[in-house]
């Protein structure tokens, strides 16, 4: 079983530089192994992967949870007003004691109504377990990026030597979107793992509920 818990952020962060992000396709071999690339590709359910692995009791601890104001290139993925309030969710993914995935969610207000109503009381549910358990869910490519380890897109406490590499995608249910990026940390070891086929998730992928921005 799945197992959640909250330690939110004593004071929450400024992130005054945001990633870098990039369409998957702009990366050439040289910049992205092909290891990496299997990882950040794949269009699974990360939590799913997480536990195939066994490589530890899977966790979750959610960090934050509260409304406030996406990033401007948050905003401009979603196509949301500069001044419009969302949820913005964080947690840690953690193999035993190892944090291994941070994530950001960011859901619009018009992404609650409805059947989606209960995407306001995540408080202590995995998002990927509701997403993925969605028949009609669409994804949109990937885009990537490259992360200093002290970067302030990651909370003080995830600070770590090495960088890291980021991937982030919007998600469709029933016609309304939401955004989820995740950070492979330090302690994420795997990526030489196998990953097996999720037949059920194939095809889902769609290029037409993303606009490039950068």
């Amino acid at each position: 079983m799945t197992r959640v818990t909250a330690t939110p952020e004593p004071t929450r962060r400024r992130v005054a530089s945001e990633p870098r992000w990039r369409l998957a396709e702009r990366y050439t071999g040289g910049e992205l192994s092909a290891r990496c690339r299997a990882w950040l590709l794949d269009d699974g359910s990360l939590t799913g992967r997480l536990i195939e692995l066994r490589q530890g009791a899977f966790s979750v601890r959610r960090l934050h949870q509260g409304w406030e104001v996406p990033l401007p290139s948050e905003q401009r993925l979603l196509d949301l007003p500069q001044r419009q309030v969302a949820i913005v969710r964080e947690v840690v993914l953690r193999l035993d004691e190892r944090s291994v995935v941070f994530a950001r969610s960011v859901i619009p207000v018009s992404s609650l109504g409805g059947n989606l109503a209960h995407l306001r009381r995540l408080q202590n549910k995995p998002l990927g377990a509701i997403l993925f358990r969605d028949p009609g869910m669409r994804r949109s490519p990937f885009e990537l990026a490259r992360l200093r380890g002290d970067s302030d897109y990651l909370p003080t406490q995830l600070h770590q030597a090495e960088p890291a590499w980021a991937r982030r995608s919007c998600f469709v249910l029933q016609g309304h979107g939401l955004m989820v990026s995740e950070v492979f940390l330090q302690a994420f070891t795997p990526w030489d793992a196998v990953l097996p086929v999720h037949r059920t998730q194939r095809g889902k992928v769609s290029a037409a509920i993303l606009n490039p921005t950068q």
